[in-house]
Formats: structure tokens, C-alpha cells, sequence
């Protein structure tokens, strides 16, 4: 399957501005946040192209001096989703659109080589998405920044299949225990940040409203599901391999330590 990668990235952030102009301290030396997650894409075997999506000057010039591609987008685009539509229309001819959010560096190239696949055995499917098991390391930080009041990362449930029933930034579904041990795996799965889109599920999706979930949560994929679309969620494996994402001025610190991890 014919296969494009968009990064989405846009400076005005509301929690983080400037985010995608971060700078991260790795092995290989300090590098912004845009080119980490470039790097990431372009890792990924099979894949046609890779473009940075945005609508920031700043972030073009940047993006355009390490080697990227960039495709301008409009201001007016509320989430990265909309984002890659645009781009889909930009650049027609591809039967997948893969949404690498620009602030997911860590994610490892199967993760996307498998959503390809999952979309490629499931032609119900209009979009596929990257789900991974939380142990009770990974649970417990989750329930510590719902404690302290910042929004980490997001948690996903999903039925017969892996279809998607729901996405939340709470920390879902109740468990009912507290005293996971930190390599133990638990019912809680880690929702990360990647779609592959089908391109006609893609286009109708900026002309859907935004509906009381989507606004509720702030999370873009509900759109899907709240217009009964099926969204299909694939378990992945971390092959040892940690995983966030930059969500907070707090998680720079937790990346740089996972990238230090990766020597």
C-alpha cells in the first residue's frame, strides 16, 4: 500500500508553545523535537514520502534546513487530523495517510509498519491506530499525573476485533487495585499518538462536526468514533523500547532520559 507520512506541527500550542522548536538532548547530541520525530519517520521501512505539515514559518524554515519536507497548511486547521486531510489533498495518490504527531520522537518504526498492515487485513476499517499495554510502571505514572493535575498521556478501550469503543484522557478502564508491580502487565492500555488513515475517511473528517466527546476530551479520534466510523486499534509490542510523548515542559526531562536509554 502506497504509503505517506505527515507530521503535523504548529507552534501555537496551548499547554506548550513553541513545542516542536524544543530542543532534546540525545546520544547524538541536542536536536529540536521536529527533527526527532522526522528521524522517526523516516526509519519506517515502506514508506513513499514524509512530510512536515505546518502552518508556522518558523517551523518550515527549520524542518526545510535539516532535509524535510514541508507542506504549508491553513492556520484555520483545529488538530492534526485536519491537518493531514490537507496534506491528503495536496498530494493525492497515496491508499494510506499516516499521522506521525510531532511530538511522538520515540515512536519505534513497527509500530507504524504494523498499523499499515492492520489496515491493509481489515478493509472495514477506516482508520487503525497504535494501542500498547501498560505495565505498573507505566500505570503508575499515568495515575500520577491525574493526581497532580496534568495531562499525560491517553488511555483506550476496545471490543471484539479491536474496534475502538473509547479514548480518554483519564486513566480508563477502572482497574480496581492500586499494587501493580512495576513489570506486571495490567488491563490498562497506553493509546499512542499515530494514525493511518484510509484517504476518504480522511477527507470526510473536516467536514464532520465537532461532537460533545471530541470536545469533552480534547482527543481528535473521537470524531471517528462518535460518527460510528470504525477505528481499529493494534496492540503493539515495545521490543524493550520505552515510549512517551511531549505533552508537558516536564516530559523534556523523562524523553531525554529515554533517548539516553537508546545508545
Amino acid at each position: 500500500m502506497k504509503t505517506l507520512i505527515a507530521i503535523p506541527a504548529r507552534y501555537a500550542s496551548t499547554r506548550y508553545p513553541g513545542k516542536p522548536l524544543v530542543s532534546l538532548r540525545g546520544p547524538d547530541g541536542a536536536k529540536t523535537l521536529i527533527r526527532r520525530s522526522w528521524e522517526a519517520a523516516i526509519a519506517v521501512s515502506g514508506m513513499a514520502r514524509v512530510v512536515v505539515a505546518t502552518d508556522d514559518d518558523r517551523i518550515a524554515e527549520h524542518a526545510r534546513g535539516f532535509g524535510a519536507e514541508v507542506a504549508m497548511t491553513s492556520s484555520d486547521a483545529r488538530n492534526g487530523t485536519e491537518r493531514c486531510a490537507e496534506v491528503a489533498e495536496k498530494m493525492p495518490g497515496y491508499d494510506v495517510i499516516v499521522n506521525l504527531q510531532g511530538d511522538a520522537p520515540l515512536t519505534p518504526p513497527w509500530f507504524i509498519e504494523d498499523l499499515v498492515a492492520g489496515l491493509a487485513a481489515d478493509p472495514q476499517a477506516d482508520i487503525a491506530t497504535p494501542v500498547l499495554r501498560c505495565d505498573g510502571a507505566a500505570l503508575a505514572g499515568f495515575r500520577a499525573d491525574r493526581r497532580a493535575g496534568r495531562v499525560g498521556g491517553t488511555t483506550a478501550v476496545f471490543g471484539t476485533g479491536g474496534r475502538a469503543l473509547y479514548f480518554s484522557k483519564e486513566v480508563i478502564p477502572y482497574t480496581g487495585r492500586d499494587d501493580y508491580g512495576l513489570d506486571e502487565a495490567t488491563p490498562v492500555f497506553h493509546h499512542v499518538g499515530v494514525y493511518a488513515y484510509r484517504p476518504a475517511a480522511l477527507a470526510a473528517y473536516s467536514a464532520w462536526p465537532v461532537g460533545p466527546l471530541e470536545t469533552l476530551e480534547g482527543l481528535e479520534q473521537l470524531r471517528f468514533v462518535e460518527q460510528g466510523r470504525r477505528v481499529l486499534c493494534i496492540e503493539v509490542q515495545a521490543r524493550g523500547r520505552r515510549f512517551w510523548e511531549l505533552n508537558n515542559p516536564s516530559d523534556v526531562a523523562i524523553l531525554e532520559s529515554m533517548l539516553a536509554e537508546m545508545r
